[in-house]
């Protein structure tokens, strides 16, 4: 019998898990290639994964609310329609075997009684997890802290090990294994994050479990202000001709486009532009190395219907004229408010633009969007009275300005760099032509 394995792809940069959500097919079900087979969400958008070939749905290895890796198997497919149990039972077999055994090496290196396998609210947890907690030295409470991702909350081998690598406490008491080797040279102490501390409820108070897209949002920012220390500048920018060019074409665009044109274009084509002058702005890191990109593919923050954001990308933006940005801006806002968001949509960003004024906000300090290295903040245009130089003189004007918020990674962006890409973006702003045709 002939069967295909069904892996998980990568559905993002920087992701890496998916939540199965729903199986639009079950086992023994005919399925045809590239028809949906399951629905699966990550922190960035929902997604329906067509199938690969056409057969029989022979097995499933994930349930509904289950979080898979990127590369893992989730699903057999038979290509000659044919499901053959004794292959099944025999794969759960050796899928056992090699838990018993993982379960087995921790427990040898582990030197001390084990924890009780219910905790006080009743939580299971395995020999495994017990094992690697008595090793680390991580406490009942701690254990009972974490939140499981297994089925019905129960905690994993990756909930604990994610747990200890995120700074939970190493009880020094606790018996420890042998290190296989010294150290070649002294390290510094990661830095360990505080434990959050419990926030007792009031009377009349009212408990929000927070949904799924937010909790990994959480995540996301907390690991992006933990890898990248955030230095943020300040410039302000006249953008009175930009103010008037608009009004002048906005009603003529509608009328011919049917949709309508934002600031949003004229933004990003500034900043597209400042980074063709600072390249250095356009990279990201891996360890000790700087990747500098080639593609100028700028993120722009949306609003979904449920109230929380995602950034789809408009790729190689330096390449499109202001007409060929305004239509892919109001087409990926489009589908963000309709929840129809490719996974293509939302990967391979270089750089990201959030436009705070949409709040009424004038300005901001926005948390970059890893593993980029910076972030640009446009804040509302206000009306405001300023200082106009004219060769006859200097006179009291009104005009239009808005801030520029520009957040970047200072291991590798110095305050030079990050302030004279943003007070670039400012100068190609100030300097629109306002007979710019589209």
């Amino acid at each position: 019998m002939s069967q295909v394995e069904i892996r998980l792809p990568k559905m993002g940069e920087s992701v890496t898990e998916a939540t199965i959500t729903n199986w639009l097919k079950g086992v023994g079900d005919t399925i045809e290639m590239d028809e949906p087979l399951v629905e699966v969400a990550t922190d960035k958008v929902d997604n329906e994964l067509p199938s690969e070939v056409s057969g029989t749905v022979a097995k499933i290895f994930f349930e509904v609310d289950d979080v898979a890796q990127v590369g893992d198997v989730i699903a057999l497919i038979s290509t000659d329609g044919e499901v053959a149990e004794t292959e099944d039972k025999k794969e759960v077999e050796v899928a056992a075997e090699k838990v018993e055994q993982d379960i087995q090496e921790v427990v040898e290196t582990v030197n001390g009684g084990e924890l009780d396998k219910n905790g006080p609210s009743g939580k299971f947890y395995s020999p495994l997890v017990r094992s690697i907690a008595d090793k680390e030295g991580v406490s009942m409470d701690e254990l009972e802290s974490i939140s499981g991702t297994g089925q019905g909350g129960r905690v994993t081998k990756k909930d604990i090990l994610d747990y200890i690598e995120n700074g939970g406490s190493k009880n020094t008491s606790a018996p420890q294994a042998a290190p296989a080797k010294a150290p070649s040279a002294p390290q510094a102490a990661a830095p360990q994050a505080p434990k959050p501390a419990s926030v007792p409820a009031m009377e009349g108070d009212e408990i929000i479990e927070m949904d799924r897209m937010r909790k990994l949002i959480s995540e996301h920012m907390v690991r992006s202000k933990q890898t990248s220390p955030h230095v943020t500048s300040f410039v302000e920018a006249d953008v009175t001709n930009i103010w008037n060019w608009r009004n002048k074409i906005k009603g003529d665009f509608k009328a011919r486009e049917g949709e309508n044109f934002t600031f949003t274009p004229v933004f990003i084509e500034a900043v597209a532009k400042a980074i063709k002058d600072f390249p250095l702005i356009n990279i990201s890191v891996e360890g000790d190395k700087i990747i500098k990109r080639k593609d100028i593919n700028i993120g722009m923050a949306a609003a979904l219907p449920s109230g929380n954001l995602i950034v789809p990308v408009i790729k190689q933006a330096d390449r499109l004229n202001l007409y060929g940005l305004a239509k892919k801006v109001n087409e990926l806002a489009n589908k963000a408010r309709a929840n129809k968001l490719s996974s293509d949509d939302i990967q391979g960003g270089t750089y990201t633009l959030t436009n705070v004024g949409t709040f009424g906000n004038v300005m901001g300090t926005p948390i970059i969007n890893q593993p980029q290295v910076a972030i640009l903040a446009t804040g509302a245009i206000r009306k405001i009275p300023a200082v106009i130089e004219t060769p006859d003189g200097d006179f009291i004007g009104i005009r239009y300005k808005m801030f520029l918020s520009h957040s970047y990674d200072h291991r590798v962006v110095d305050g030079a760099l990050g302030g004279m890409f943003v007070k670039r973006v400012a100068e190609y702003l100030e300097s629109f032509d306002p007979e710019t045709q589209l």
